[in-house]
């Protein structure tokens, strides 16, 4: 019971619920320095939480909204252009088909700039629009205005122009007045002049609060990549202990505590403590990427998008795959076992401990292939390794202290173990195998990351197409390893193991054939993304369907079709966006519904087509900061926030024709399922609801 409250509050933390809140998770401070000889310099720094990022100015075009950053003034005469400084990272978008420049944690931006005459003062404007992202959605791209002051030395403070940061009079006219105590918590008042009417930006019967019908709303989950990992490490461990470097020990060591042990209390005891160790010690090696990622928290980012390294560990891979084909082993110095050998001599507690770290050094051979996979797959596919590594490592000591600490407490269940034999020398070619096709992985994550485009993804998945087949005629005992038998005996679950192989094959094989609709998603976060092909062929719209770009039309349509509305709170730069497009949309039981059942309207809240003159205006948001709503972009996005409390992308909304929310609103991407049941909720609803 100890043993599990433990281990269960070690994942407490993961139960956290996901609240559809204005989020604002980017500080700014602005200041400026005298530099002298008539020379200043703005600066805007910015401060970002954890797990958040902005885009650069150097981003590549097509692939997010870049940062840009604008000082005027009427006193004041610029000096070059406008510089970044922080810790820039890259990294491959797969969303985007191209590497994304960002910064995290902290950025500035410096504009120098000299006063046309010293000896007047200036009012200085500094503008920055920006957008904000983690790895789940992203924010409206926002535009904030900043105002101060520059006194030269020696003129009088009372000859400086008083001027109003939120002041809007566009030719004498007031479109708006918007009142915001803060965008993270605050609800906004809208109150707009019967000049925009009826297009007005908050609309009464938009209550997300209150929605018509609580169906279809996916319930908060835990982050399901940990849980991945966790059982990803638990398959990874069972399959270790059948190797030949573990499994032989087996009834060694279960019979040394039941047999060895007059006590056999305590010996049964003693085994699930030996358990126990063997779990905490897997966990206690992801520790050191922890404190990395505290002295560095960013250099997993690095390691993801290095073509060197993500080489590298193609290379490493390669040789894994060797050490399992039987051609060589991988061992740690001998020394290292020796001494842990020798600390079992200590006996009690401490003994059993070393008694656990020797099985795990001594199985290096074996187990460290699969460990490196699990390493190689949590650094470069994530941006929270180290507590994936920690899940990971968990999962694969969990399977080994349950069998242990099974077999101890049912020790009888030794004789229904198999023999050791040829057939752990089958399990380790087959991860050879397995290696081999994960090492691609990490050869296209360099080809996409260098832009050389070589590895296109119908070439990936026949070199994959290669390896199945390879893995199958090995199964059959067509081809022969180092330690295979002359004459291997091939069983059933050889024959099984085959015919999965085949199948695999035929599976892989529908990839090679061009299709308007994505394939092979069960592979989708392995293989190149669509657009790198011989045959792709962009097509306009999305998925064939050409949605509407105004929720005011889109209400018009939806009238006279009867159809309930799907608002898209969408961005040219939302990766999450094409995930949930490609992914999710383009599902067989998903896109009949987007195109025959409801009415799209895909709200895009960077579009950056200026609204007429009349309609632009400015929120003051305190603390100094200004946001201007001059595009449509700016309109979407303050729309979505004052109707739906709410600034991420994806964000979707279940409107019905006469403008009321139908269920409760979803955000981020999310899996299929869950998606399928919020839109058939909202298509359901108005049909017995007519």
């Amino acid at each position: 019971m100890k043993f599990r409250n433990w281990f269960l509050l070690i994942l407490l933390f993961l139960f956290t619920g996901i609240n559809a809140q204005i989020k604002n998770p980017v500080k700014f401070k602005f200041t400026i320095n005298d530099l002298g000889n008539n020379q200043y310099e703005a600066v805007l720094n910015a401060t970002m939480e954890s797990g958040w990022h902005i885009y650069s100015k150097d981003l590549p075009e097509d692939t997010g909204i870049p940062t840009e950053y604008k000082v005027s003034g009427k006193n004041i005469e610029l000096i070059g252009k406008f510089t970044e400084t922080g810790k820039k990272h890259e990294e491959f978008s797969e969303a985007f088909g191209g590497k994304i420049v960002f910064y995290s944690n902290a950025a500035g931006f410096k504009q120098k700039f000299k006063l046309k005459d010293p000896a007047k003062p200036a009012d200085v404007t500094s503008e920055i629009t920006y957008q904000t992202c983690d790895d789940r959605v992203c924010l409206a791209p926002n535009t904030l205005e900043f105002n101060q002051k520059v006194t030269p030395k020696g003129v009088p403070e009372e000859v400086v122009p008083e001027t109003t940061a939120t002041a809007n009079t566009k030719d004498s006219v007031k479109t708006a007045e918007t009142v915001v105590d803060h965008p993270a918590t605050a609800e906004m008042t809208i109150t707009e002049t019967s000049k925009l009417d009826p297009k007005k930006l908050k609309i009464e019967t938009l209550d997300f609060k209150k929605p018509l019908t609580d169906c279809g709303t996916a319930s908060t989950k835990v982050d399901e990549n940990y849980w991945t990992y966790l059982f990803l490490g638990f398959i990874g461990g069972l399959i270790a202990l059948l190797t030949p470097c573990v499994f032989p020990m087996i009834p060694l060591t279960v019979s040394f505590f039941t047999k060895g042990n007059k006590n056999k209390a305590k010996g049964k005891r003693d085994a699930l403590i030996y358990g126990f160790f063997i779990l905490l010690i897997f966990v206690l090696l992801s520790v050191p990427f922890h404190i990395i990622d505290g002295i560095a928290g960013n250099i997993f980012n690095e390691i993801s998008t290095s073509i060197w390294l993500n080489i590298a560990f193609f290379i490493i891979f390669i040789f894994f795959a060797g050490s399992f084909f039987g051609y060589y082993d991988i061992t740690l110095p001998s020394s290292i076992a020796n001494k842990s050998s020798k600390a079992e001599e200590a006996g009690g507690i401490i003994g059993i401990f070393f008694m656990a770290l020797t099985l795990v050094i001594v199985s290096f051979s074996c187990t460290g292939p699969i460990l490196g996979s699990l390493l190689g797959s949590a650094v470069t596919g994530s941006t929270n390794v180290p507590m994936l590594l920690t899940f990971a490592l968990a999962g694969f000591g969990l399977a080994w202290a349950i069998i242990f600490g099974l077999l101890a407490l049912f020790p009888q269940a030794l004789q229904s173990l198999p023999k050791s034999g040829g057939w752990m020398n089958t399990v380790k070619v087959v991860l050879g195998f397995v290696e081999l096709a994960l090492a691609l992985k990490f050869l296209s994550k360099a080809d996409l990351v260098s832009k050389t485009f070589f590895l296109k993804r119908e070439l990936f998945i026949a070199i994959w197409i290669i390896i199945a087949i390879g893995l199958a005629l090995y199964l059959f005992g067509l081809i022969r390893f180092p330690h295979d038998d002359k004459k291997p005996k091939i069983s059933i679950g050889r024959k099984i193991l085959g015919i999965m192989g085949v199948g695999f094959v035929i599976y892989l094989i529908q990839g090679l054939i061009p299709s308007e609709r994505p394939k092979l998603q069960l592979l989708s976060g392995i293989l190149p993304p669509l657009n790198v092909s011989y045959f792709h062929d962009e097509k306009d719209g999305i998925l064939g369907m050409h949605p509407e770009h105004d929720f005011f039309t889109a209400i018009e349509i939806a009238k006279k079709e009867n159809k309930p509305i799907l608002i898209d709170f969408t961005g040219y730069g939302c990766e999450n966006c094409r995930k949930m497009e490609e992914f999710v949309w383009s599902e067989p039981d998903i896109l009949p519904i987007l195109q025959n059942d409801i009415v799209l309207a895909s709200l895009y809240v960077d579009d950056k087509e200026e609204l007429p003159e009349a309609e632009q205006t400015k929120i003051d948001l305190g603390e100094g900061q200004v946001k201007k709503v001059k595009t449509i972009g700016d309109r979407w996005s303050l729309f979505q926030q004052v109707n739906f409390n709410n600034n991420s992308q994806p964000h979707y909304v279940l409107v019905t024709p006469d403008g009321k929310v139908i269920n409760t609103p979803v955000s981020g991407y999310m899996p299929k399922e869950d998606f399928k049941k919020f839109l058939e909720c909202g298509v359901d609803y108005l049909k017995k609801n007519k």
